[in-house]
């Protein structure tokens, strides 16, 4: 038997603001984004309300500010929300303390709609070496950004310990479904079929293997009909199997901290000999 978490970063506008603040002019993009809060997450939680599944939705700041109903749907539903940061900016390109300030703000918006978060999930999975540090710091349990293994580890952060909940790109619908002419987000759009066939993949060779697997969607993106019945689909396979429990990430990090054979892991940056790499 293994664990799987499907989840959800609603990130509305953030994203495309993040590129430049010009593009709240462009209400197609603004449109685009507007899509997951007001149509695709009610959709996907209807979705998930089919199968009595409960999952994870990362929840920018911003978001919480923006769209507090859909804060409130998805608490109202049972779900659990998770620490997506305030704006959405990737921390490498960040200070120390505007990242300090960023995911500050973002714990008080969401404090605002009722919510003090167990779990973080860096955007664009684009931590600092001090990222889980200040996670660690707030008091939260978990972080889902990193992608040095395929089972859940506890990380020693020199703050505290957190535990760790990997996530890949080949299981995140963004390098699927993602394209907007302005700002350039341009991957390819795949046919849902062929999404399920990757992901339905991934998810039985996690079986064989023994791994911890995190499916990360948006709502803007998956909440479109055709890729909500891919979803439904890979519920369906999963189920099916008897082997595989669709949990939160807060109930696999709790029962993470319950496992004494739990893999124990020490944050090590990595040091640079600046006469082999120099800075270009």
């Amino acid at each position: 038997m293994i664990q799987a978490c499907l989840t959800f970063d609603v990130d509305a506008e953030a994203p495309v603001l993040v590129e430049g603040r010009r593009h709240a002019d462009n209400a197609g993009a603004m449109s685009h984004q507007a899509y997951g809060p007001n149509v695709g997450g009610p959709r996907l939680l209807a979705l998930l309300a089919d199968f009595g599944i409960k999952s994870t939705f990362f929840v920018p700041g911003l978001t919480a500010d923006r769209y507090p109903e859909t804060v409130e749907r998805i608490l109202e539903a049972g779900h659990e929300v998770g620490h997506h940061s305030y704006a959405h900016f990737s921390p490498v390109d960040q200070t120390d303390d505007e990242q300090r300030r960023d995911f500050e703000r973002a714990l008080v918006a969401l404090e605002r709609r009722g919510v003090r978060p167990d779990g973080f999930r860096c955007p664009s999975w684009e931590p600092t070496w001090r990222t889980p540090q200040l996670v660690a710091e707030h008091g939260l349990a978990y972080d889902s950004s990193l992608f040095d293994d395929d089972r859940a580890y506890l990380l020693d952060t020199g703050k505290g310990e957190l535990v760790e909940l990997p996530v890949q790109w080949a299981l995140d619908d963004w390098e699927q479904y993602a394209y907007l002419p302005r700002p350039a987000f341009r991957s390819s759009i795949e046919s849902p079929a062929k999404v399920l066939d990757l992901w339905r993949s991934e998810l039985d060779a996690a079986v064989r293997y023994g791994c911890l697997f995190v499916l990360t969607c948006h709502p803007f993106l998956s909440g479109r009909p055709s890729r909500v019945e891919t979803l439904r689909a890979l519920i369906e396979h999963g189920l099916a199997r008897g082997d595989v429990e669709f949990l939160t990430c807060g109930e696999v990090a709790r029962r993470a901290l319950a496992d004494d054979e739990l893999q124990r892991r020490t944050l090590k940056p990595v040091v640079v000999d600046e006469e082999i790499y120099p800075d270009y």
